[in-house]
Formats: structure tokens, C-alpha cells, sequence
């Protein structure tokens, strides 16, 4: 089995692992992709769902590993290669002058990238008829594991000791969407701003498209690398059906959005996340991802990763064939666009550690 087959597979049915412990060290709850665990297959380290209901039950088991966090993975009894554990990051042992741990301000994310939810609140989280169905955001904030506002000098510090002590090579600044017409681009002006003038580290920033365009450009003014506004879901229907309150923001919106962003941060360095498997079509990701692809935003194409505790829980995840269904064609499409995760500075993209996306692209480029 390819290096690409074996992460689709497992980044759609997710790993058993025989050594509980390994995931203490995994992520659980909060904003964005979440219940998986960082794991390296061949030169690439990918995250993989292990907290998740198909995660329990998937025929893939991971062995407990050895004292260099090497582990095999096995279908049936059947040794399918091996997997390494990324070892566990030295900032998560320090903490702020005011007592808060470094981890939870900022984590590591795949084995070189920081990752940060900057607001751990959200408008649309607030009430169950808007939220996001797929979304988690507050289950960390409750149980402990995050505080709710990072401010811009605690995120300069963690990010400077990430840089220092285990040479993070970017960083991924998320938020839960404020009250207000910037719908989040302050909060990323006022964290970049710090953080760059502390390290020298590419951000990719993340929001919601900002009612006015000028917020672009303020962004990339701050320090912002790489910006991320996403979509989710692609088809006016879905979108109405899984994240009610959020896709009162249209697609047209986005797509003005998308290409002010692009004439500000150039092709390849704006970003959208879309999550296959919420029930749009193959068909209506490509067709959706081309469009995007010709304006010279990057479409960054994961599997729905089913989330404990929220409405969505129990939707399935989309099979391995139905990734690589869409994630062969598209990689071609990036790479004839003339972008590629590679070329991007900094976030989702150039991380791919959420889907088989990257992986595609080295086997169409090699």
C-alpha cells in the first residue's frame, strides 16, 4: 500500500492503538480538526482521528511502539508498514509569569507548526440553531485544556519558545468569530503584530471573509503570511443544513472576499477549508475547488472527521474512496493552477496534515 492510500485509509476509518497511553498525547475538543493524533508514515506526519466513534472501531491498529516511537500498523493481523510518533514538544513544559500553562495558549500541530484558537468563543457557538453542527470549539475551554482570549503578548511568547526550543517552522492563528463587522481580522492584526515582532515565523491567519476588504490589507500589514477563510461545505443547501448561522455569510460574499484577498497575498497564499463528507457531491467539491483554483485560492480538501458531543457525532466519516475520488483529480488541478502546498508560506495548506491532499501532489509532481 502507497504512503498516500495508507493516510487516506487511515485519516478515514482512524487508528485503534494498543498503547492507551501514546494517546494521552493527542488532541480532544476545540476549534477546527480535533480527536486525532499527530503520526508520521514514510516523510510525511499527518494528523489521524483515534477519538472518534469510526476511530473505535477501525481495522487498523497501531502496535504499542518502541523506544524510538516506532509502531506498526496492522489490517486483520496483517502488517501494513509503520508509523512514528512525533515526540512531545519542550514549550509544554513552561509556563506564562502569571501560572498558565504554554499548552494551552498555543499546541504543536502535525511536528513543526503551532497551532492556536485565539478567541475560544464564537457567535455562531452560542446558540444550537446556528452553530456549526461539526464545531466543538467550546468543549476545550470546558473541560480546562485552553483559556478563552490568548492575548497578543502570550501568544508572542509561546510562539518565540516553540521557534527556540523545537524549531516550529509556522504557525496557524484560528479564532471563534467576534460580534463586529472585521468578523475576526482584528484579532489576527493585533496577535500578528506581537508575534512578529518577537519571532520570525510565517502565520497563517484564519477568519471570516470581513464585510470590508480593507481588513486584507491590514492583515498582511500586521505580519499575516497566508490567510484562511473556509468554506466547509460548497453547495448553498448543505451549507444551510450543517452551519446554519454561518452560511448566512453567501458564497458570493466569499468569492469577493477570496479574490480581494488574492490581489493582497498573492496566488497560492489564501487558503479555504472544505470538509468532504458533509453531504455535498464530488462533483460540486471539484467543480467548486476549479472556481477557486482559477481565482488563485488554494482548496484545501479533508475529510469530516466526526467530533463526540456535537449534533454531528454520529454522521459518518466518507470513505477512503471517496477521498481519493476527489483528492487525485485535485491535485493535478492545484498544481496546473500553478500553486501547490509546498509554495505556500505558512497554515493548512503547507501543513497537510489534515488530509492526503499533499501527498497526491508529490506523486503527480515526482
Amino acid at each position: 500500500m502507497s504512503d498516500a492510500a495508507l493516510i487516506n485509509e487511515l485519516q478515514t476509518h482512524g487508528m485503534r492503538m494498543i498503547d492507551p497511553s501514546v494517546g494521552l498525547q493527542s488532541r480532544r475538543g476545540g476549534a477546527g480538526p480535533t480527536d486525532h493524533k499527530a503520526v508520521t508514515i514514510g516523510d510525511t506526519t499527518v494528523m489521524i482521528p483515534v477519538h472518534t466513534a469510526p476511530a473505535f472501531d477501525s481495522p487498523y491498529v497501531v502496535q504499542a511502539p518502541n523506544a524510538e516511537g516506532i509502531a506498526e500498523v496492522t489490517k486483520a493481523g496483517v502488517s501494513l508498514g509503520e508509523v512514528k510518533f512525533p515526540s512531545r514538544p519542550k514549550f509544554y513544559d513552561l509556563k506564562t509569569a502569571d501560572g498558565i500553562a504554554y499548552s494551552k495558549i498555543a499546541t504543536l500541530h502535525s511536528k513543526d507548526v503551532l497551532a492556536t484558537t485565539v478567541l475560544q468563543d464564537c457567535i455562531r457557538y452560542a446558540s444550537r440553531k446556528k452553530t456549526c453542527q461539526f464545531c466543538s470549539i467550546g468543549q476545550s475551554l470546558a473541560a480546562g485544556r485552553t483559556i478563552a482570549h490568548k492575548t497578543p503578548a502570550q501568544l508572542a511568547e509561546v510562539a518565540k519558545a516553540a521557534v527556540d526550543l523545537d524549531g516550529v517552522k509556522h504557525m496557524v492563528m484560528t479564532t471563534g468569530t467576534p460580534r463586529g463587522a472585521d468578523r475576526g481580522a482584528q484579532v489576527m492584526v493585533d496577535s500578528a503584530q506581537a508575534i512578529k515582532a518577537a519571532v520570525d515565523l510565517p502565520i497563517q491567519g484564519q477568519c471570516e471573509p470581513p464585510e470590508d476588504d480593507i481588513w486584507h490589507a491590514r492583515m498582511f500589514e500586521a505580519g499575516i503570511d497566508n490567510l484562511g477563510m473556509h468554506l466547509e461545505a460548497v453547495t448553498p443547501e448543505v451549507r444551510a443544513r450543517v452551519m446554519p448561522g454561518k452560511a448566512q455569510v453567501s458564497l458570493e460574499k466569499y468569492f469577493d472576499s477570496f479574490k480581494a484577498a488574492v490581489r493582497v497575498f498573492g496566488r497560492g497564499q489564501v487558503s479555504t477549508y472544505i470538509l468532504a463528507g458533509l453531504g455535498d457531491t464530488p462533483e460540486a467539491i471539484l467543480a467548486t475547488s476549479q472556481e477557486l483554483c482559477k481565482i488563485g485560492v488554494y482548496p484545501f480538501v479533508v475529510p469530516f472527521v466526526p467530533v463526540s458531543g456535537t449534533p454531528m457525532e454520529g454522521h459518518p466519516a466518507p470513505t477512503a474512496d471517496f477521498m481519493s475520488g476527489i483528492l487525485k483529480p485535485l491535485s493535478g488541478m492545484i498544481l496546473r493552477a500553478g500553486m501547490s502546498a509546498e509554495s505556500a508560506k505558512a497554515g493548512c495548506a503547507k501543513c497537510g496534515a489534515c488530509s492526503a491532499l499533499s501527498t497526491y501532489e508529490k506523486l503527480r509532481a515526482s
